[in-house]
């Protein structure tokens, strides 16, 4: 039997998701949690591997079992099991054809920014913080030139292991609420550090380090030198994996 499951967690405790010897991941502590459930060692998928610190408000997930548990057994079961910064949000069959990774149509994440002159208190450790007014007009028009098919090579980590570097990018959207920036992304899939270099590179535009026309010479370069240094991984969340309709999962985004 495989099953699916849509997982929320704080990034803050864990080094990453995934499994390492010492067992302080995501995947590791999941894992753990959902063999005491099953009676036997259990191995989960998961649709990205997001980074130390960086939390999740959706990410999907499957195994498989012999174990004949119910649904229910998967979430609250687990659930019971699981530290506070885990919890899993729901449980759904799914036929041996679904795949976490490679059956996502479209992957999306949202940053947080707090754009104020003082340091984080309330949301340390859950949003980034750039301490000087950021221009949302000219990092919005830069943001247009990096929408659509390219090579990211610009905005991917040294350690990256993608196959390819070229990704199409459906949607980059920048928006302000009082002292907060939201910036939500969404790809067919994304390089090591993709997301948190790109907002660095829009800092650097906001601070009028650089005019948004910028933003396509360093897509330009394909050079990761060329453009700004990894914003911090703090207020990076994976939001959503889309999926066709047919696997019938939950959609709470």
């Amino acid at each position: 039997m495989r099953v699916a499951l849509g997982v929320e967690y704080d990034g803050r405790p864990f080094n990453g998701w995934q499994s390492q010897a010492d067992g302080q991941t995501v995947q590791d502590t999941l894992q753990h949690a959902l063999s005491q459930i099953s009676g036997d060692p259990i191995s989960v998928i998961a649709a990205g591997r997001t980074d130390t610190g960086v939390h999740a408000l959706e990410q999907v997930v499957h195994f498989d079992t012999q174990a004949q548990r119910p649904l229910t057994a998967w979430v609250r079961g687990a659930n019971a099991l699981l530290p506070d910064s885990i919890a899993v949000l729901w449980a759904h069959p799914v036929p041996d054809e679904f795949h976490a990774r490679f059956s996502a149509q479209e992957r999306s994440y949202r940053y947080v920014m707090i754009n104020r002159a003082t340091r984080l208190a309330i949301h340390a450790g859950k949003a980034g913080w750039y301490h000087s007014p950021l221009d949302v007009a000219a990092m919005q028009a830069a943001a247009q030139f990096l929408i659509g098919k390219h090579d990211f090579s610009a905005f991917r980590a040294a350690q990256c292991q993608a196959k390819s570097p070229v990704k199409h990018l459906h949607q980059l959207d920048i928006r302000r609420e009082g002292e907060m920036l939201i910036f939500d992304v969404n790809a067919d899939a994304f390089l090591h550090h993709m997301v948190r270099n790109i907002v660095g590179c829009m800092v650097y535009v906001g601070n009028g380090k650089h005019p948004p026309e910028w933003m396509a010479e360093v897509l330009a370069s394909c050079e990761r030198g060329f453009s700004a240094p990894t914003f911090a991984p703090d207020g990076l969340y994976l939001r959503r994996i889309t999926y066709d309709a047919k696997w019938g999962l939950p959609q709470l985004m």
